[in-house]
C-alpha cells in the first residue's frame, strides 16, 4: 500500500499529486491523508473513495493551543491514531509525503518498505507557511529512501543534501488538453466576450502577479482577461477589478480544455518572489498541448524548460507587444512552432513520469532489502530478532 499525505485537499485544482496518484493506485491501493479539519466533535476520519484512490480526512475535535491548521506536532499523533486502521496488516507500505509537516503522522502498523519526498513547491518559501517548515523539511530529507522533485531549481536546492534526488517535472496528459484544438464546445459565458482574449487556469494566490495583470487590462482595455481558478491565501478584493477582466472560479478538471479554446494566448503571470523562486508550473504543458500560445514571466524552471517554445515577458508592455507578435504569426510560423511543442510534449506524459517514478522506486526497495539482508548475515543478533527494515 501506498501512504500518502497530502496539504492539498484532493478536490482542489487538479495537479500533480492526483495525476501521480491515480496512476500509482493501477498497481497498487493508495490512501490519500488530507490535512485535518476541525469540526468541534469528537475526533473522526472521513473516507471516501474517488478516482481510483481513498481519500481519508482526519476529523478533529478541536485546535490545539498554537495551532494553525494543517499537520504539525500537534495533531499528527491524533491523525497517526486515525488512520492506523485503515492499514491492512503484514503490509509493506511506501510512504509519500507533499509536506513536511506530516511527519509523525504515519500509521504505527505496517512495515515501511519506503519513504519518497515528493517536493513540488518550496513550501517554507510561502507567506503562511509554519515557522518550524524548514526543520521539518531537513528532518524529512534524513528520513526519506528518495526525494523527488517537480523541476530543476528545487532539485538544485536538494540535490546536495540527499544522495538520491531524481527530478521529475510536471507532465501533462496531452489527450485531454489537445482537445482544444478540435473544434471542442467552448463556454457561453465567454462567447460573446471580446477578442482577443488572455487566460490563464489555475490557483489564485501570492504566486500571482496581480500588478502586471492590472497594467495588461489597462494597455488594452479592448482585450479581455480571463481568469479561472480558486483564490486561495489572498483577500479576493486584491484581484484587479476592471470590465476587462473576467473571473471564473474553480472549474473541473474535465471543463479546462474548453476555457483553453476559448483562450487567444495563454498567461503565466507569476510575481517574481519567494514563492515563486522555485516554481515550475504544470500548466504550462496544458496550455502548450491545447495549442495556444504561452507569456510567462520570467520564472526560472519556464525559462530552463520550454524557453523554446514560450514566450517570456517582464512587464505589462511587454506581455501586450508579444501577444500582439504571437497574433500576427503565419500559418507557417504556427505550424513550426507546433511540431517543436508536439516534440515535448511526446516526452512529457503523466504516463511516462509515473512508470519512471515507479522503476526508480522498485530499485531503490531492491537496494534496501539487499542492504537488509545483508545485514542479517553479518550479525548474528540480527539474523535471530529479524530486520526492521
Amino acid at each position: 500500500m501506498l501512504v500518502a499525505f497530502s496539504h492539498l485537499r484532493w478536490d482542489s485544482v487538479w495537479q500533480r499529486p492526483q495525476h501521480l496518484l491515480t496512476r500509482f493506485a493501477r498497481e497498487t491501493p493508495v490512501l490519500v491523508v488530507e490535512e485535518p479539519k476541525f469540526w468541534g466533535k469528537r475526533a473522526d476520519v472521513r473516507l471516501r473513495e474517488e478516482d481510483g484512490v481513498t481519500i481519508a480526512t482526519p476529523l478533529l475535535s478541536r485546535r490545539s493551543p498554537g495551532h494553525r491548521w494543517g499537520f504539525g506536532a500537534a495533531v499528527n499523533a491524533k491523525i497517526a491514531a486515525l488512520i492506523d486502521p485503515l492499514i491492512p496488516e503484514g503490509d509493506d507500505l511506501t510512504l509519500w509525503y507533499y509536506t513536511p509537516m506530516a511527519l509523525g503522522a504515519e500509521p504505527p502498523s505496517g512495515r515501511v518498505a519506503l519513504r519518497v519526498y515528493d517536493a513540488m513547491d518550496d513550501l517554507a518559501s510561502f507567506e503562511s507557511a509554519p515557522a518550524e517548515m524548514r526543520a521539518q523539511e531537513a528532518r524529512l530529507l534524513s528520513a526519506a529512501d528518495l526525494v523527488f522533485t517537480g523541476g530543476p531549481t528545487l532539485y538544485r536546492q536538494r540535490q546536495p543534501r540527499h544522495p538520491a534526488v531524481f527530478c521529475f517535472p510536471s507532465g501533462v496528459e496531452p489527450e485531454h488538453f489537445g482537445a482544444a484544438r478540435n473544434g471542442i464546445a467552448r463556454p457561453a459565458k465567454l462567447a460573446r466576450r471580446p477578442r482577443p482574449i488572455l487566460g490563464y487556469f489555475g490557483v489564485i494566490d501570492e504566486r500571482m502577479d496581480l500588478d502586471l495583470l492590472a497594467g495588461i487590462a489597462d494597455l488594452r482595455p479592448e482585450w479581455t482577461i480571463v481568469l479561472v481558478g480558486p483564490v486561495a491565501k489572498i483577500d479576493k478584493a486584491e484581484i484587479p477589478a476592471r470590465e476587462n477582466i473576467v473571473r471564473v472560479g474553480q472549474r473541473p478538471y474535465a471543463e479546462l480544455p474548453g476555457f483553453l479554446a476559448s483562450f487567444d494566448v495563454a498567461l503565466l503571470p507569476f510575481a517574481r518572489n519567494a514563492a515563486t523562486r522555485a516554481i515550475s508550473p504544470t500548466k504550462t504543458l496544458e496550455y502548450l498541448a491545447g495549442g495556444r500560445p504561452v507569456i510567462s514571466t520570467p520564472i526560472a524552471d519556464v525559462v530552463d524548460l520550454y524557453g523554446d517554445v514560450v514566450s517570456i515577458a517582464a512587464t505589462a508592455g511587454e506581455v501586450v507587444a508579444e501577444a500582439e507578435r504571437l497574433l500576427r504569426r503565419s500559418p507557417a510560423e504556427e505550424a513550426g512552432w507546433l511540431g517543436q511543442v508536439d516534440a515535448m510534449l511526446d516526452a512529457h506524459s503523466w504516463d511516462r513520469i509515473a512508470a519512471r517514478m515507479g522503476q526508480v522506486m522498485a530499485e531503490r526497495r531492491g537496494r534496501i532489502a539487499r542492504s537488509s539482508l545483508s545485514r542479517s548475515a553479518i550479525d548474528p543478533m540480527t539474523s535471530l530478532l529479524g530486520s526492521s527494515a
